[in-house]
């Protein structure tokens, strides 16, 4: 039986590294709050332009070092050791922390932003590590769960270091007790890195470019290299944009159109925070320890629909002002913008865990972590372009709801973009959705099939859902051989498109297609990809597995690849298979909500595969369950 994520954190390979990067996500964060509460509350004589002017400022001093440093970064991580170095950047960060509590007490804004911008400097440092370290330290099962524990334990520590941050400002000498935090966690965290595992080097004879323009411009154009990969970094990219808005306009929108004081800022900033973390956490669930694509535009949907609604739940300023905490969560309406700002964050957690998960079993390994370094390179991009956006749009007249519906609905539009260059994404989201409302679908050795390389998938062919259900089970994308009149079904057609099916004939009753589906199959394999194809030659009339032809066989002479058998359990007595006639199929569907299984074989090496071996090892895999 699997275990939970949660058994991760009994792990002496994940659970030092978890409370490293938790520690210092936490410290990050009660230290920007607590500059942002200075800002917007405590220091005197700023205009409302001007606060909104340092609230955008330090959102973009604190990404901007990721833009400059994150390409040397990522060389160094690819480099050397991995812990020794985390061990050394959390020893950097209790100087800067020290640095930090000194412009605090002191209240000096330009020390302040020093600092923030020091504080980028160690994170962008950080950030390679922090990805390619878990594939080194997870199996490839748990590659999903760490990352939804990395992600939800990142942002519990945002939700705790901004409570944290806003809660040691509102005591007596609030900035003294904020410097003591900041050295104290510092100190915390680089006790935990002293007990992560080594995790070797994974290019110790990388020779470092210096430069940190040439090596930026290599490292992007190495991602267009890897399409998969590359749109991940985009779609990744893109929700740091939506978000950084959102975090940086937060503590005004709190003030101005929440009327809240300085205890309801850290609350909103919380429940958004809240949500990703749940969010993350959910992924596991949904994905059954694979990584599930499939949540991406429901992610991207979420942020959309309740970013608008946000908007309508409270498009003017606020008519009482100074709420505490208390009466801001008692005030009508209120309740209504804490679900919308929780289900924004939940969203995010679905839009990003799979991807990040994607980039990492898709990315090469010893190229791992400067593509994170890639990565977080163009998040700084867009993060920083966030901030020219809010500030040039709210410079124009726009108020902060306007602007938060402006990139509620522009978020819309790139999604709708990104999933028109990989209509892998939707596809997998439309397959998600079928198995999940039609099946109970249960996944069994899905690990089997390969992360990386060509491979040839075969399965026993029960019902026209057959090609749905493996396509949302397989982790990678999958090019599926499938006879024409099924392939061109109204509605499903869309899918089988997207996710570029091959339509195939009988010799007899097109031959011209059926050679061009085999030069179509010679060519998919010819470039590392996944193909399925149903040896039967049709859907089964009986509920048995008809005997398999030689097409296999044919494939095989050509491109000699390995062979994943794969067999459906309890497809015959569901929906859409041929049992009954058709009359009773169609006045009575069958087995709604079945329970159905996938079972996946070891892979078997060309030499060793004929068509009568294969159909007796898909006949083993499916056992008596028809």
């Amino acid at each position: 039986m699997s275990q939970s994520q949660f058994s991760l954190l009994r792990r002496r390979r994940f659970l030092p590294f978890f409370l490293t990067q938790a520690l210092g996500a936490f410290n990050d964060n009660v230290f920007r709050n607590a500059l942002i509460i200075l800002v917007t509350f405590h220091i005197a004589g700023l205009t409302s332009t001007e606060r909104d002017l340092y609230s955008n400022l330090a959102a973009g001093l604190f990404v901007l070092p990721f833009f400059l440093f994150s390409a040397n970064a990522g060389q160094w991580a690819e480099k050397f050791e991995k812990a020794r170095s985390i061990r050394r950047i959390k020893l950097a960060e209790i100087a800067l922390m020290l640095l930090a509590a000194i412009a605090l007490w002191m209240q000096s804004l330009p020390l302040l932003l020093g600092a923030l911008f020091l504080s980028g400097v160690q994170s962008a440092l950080f950030g390679p590590l922090k990805y390619s370290i878990l594939p080194q330290a997870l199996r490839p099962s748990e590659l999903v769960g760490g990352n939804a524990l990395v992600e939800s334990g990142t942002f519990l520590a945002i939700l705790l270091g901004t409570f944290a941050g806003g809660w040691l400002m509102g005591l007596s000498g609030g900035t003294l007790w904020v410097g003591v935090a900041l050295v104290g966690i510092a100190c915390a965290g680089w006790i935990a890195s002293r007990a992560i595992p080594a995790a070797p080097a994974t290019a110790p004879d990388l020779t470092l470019n210096w430069n940190p323009i040439s090596e930026t411009w290599r490292n992007v154009m190495f991602l267009r290299g890897h399409r998969a990969v590359l749109n991940s970094v985009l779609g990744v990219s893109w929700f740091w944009f939506f978000g950084s808005v959102f975090l940086a306009q937060l503590p005004n929108y709190t003030r101005l159109y929440l009327g809240g004081d300085q205890s309801v800022a850290p609350l909103v900033l919380m429940l958004f925070a809240l949500g990703i973390g749940v969010g993350s956490l959910l992924c596991e669930v949904f994905s059954r320890r694979t990584v599930e694509i499939g949540l991406v535009p429901l992610g991207a949907l979420g942020m959309t629909v309740f970013g608008i609604d946000l908007y309508f739940a409270r498009p003017g300023m606020a008519v009482a002002t100074g709420l505490d905490w208390q009466q801001f969560l008692t005030a009508p309406g209120n309740l209504r913008i804490c679900f919308d700002l929780v289900m924004i964050g939940m969203s995010g957690g679905f839009f990003t865990v799979p991807l990040y998960a994607l980039i990492q079993q898709r990315s090469p390994r010893d190229r791992l972590s400067r593509t994170i370094a890639a990565n977080n390179i163009l998040n700084a991009a867009f993060m920083v372009g966030a901030a020219v956006l809010a500030i040039v749009l709210l410079n124009s007249g726009l108020n902060v709801p306007q602007l938060l519906l402006v990139v509620a609905v522009l978020n819309a539009l790139v999604a709708l973009y990104i999933f028109t260059l990989v209509p892998e994404f939707l596809a997998r989201f439309v397959a998600y959705l079928a198995a999940k409302t039609l099946y109970r679908l249960d996944v069994q050795h899905i690990e089997r099939v390969p992360n990386e390389g060509p491979a040839l998938i075969v399965c026993n062919h029960v019902s026209y859902m057959d090609a749905i259900l493996i396509l949302g089970a397989v982790p990678r994308p999958t090019r599926f051989v499938m006879y024409h009149r099924i392939f061109d079904i109204p509605g499903m057609n869309i899918v089988f498109r997207a996710t570029r099916a091959i339509p195939i004939a009988g010799a007899k009753e097109n031959p011209e297609l059926m050679e061009r589906a085999f030069t179509q199959i010679d060519a998919a394999l010819a470039e590392g990809e996944l193909v399925c194809i149903f040896p039967e030659g049709g859907l089964t009339l009986d509920g048995d597995i008809a005997p398999f032809r030689k097409g296999v066989e044919r494939i095989l002479a050509t491109r000699p690849v390995p062979v994943v058998p794969m067999a459906l359990r309890g497809m015959w007595a569901s929906m859409w298979s041929r049992r009954d006639s058709r009359l009773s199929r169609l006045r009575l569907p069958r087995r709604f909500r079945a329970h159905v299984e996938l079972v996946v074989g070891e892979p078997i090496a060309p030499e060793h595969v004929n068509a009568g071996a294969l159909e007796s090892q898909v006949r083993e895999l499916r056992g008596d369950a028809r």
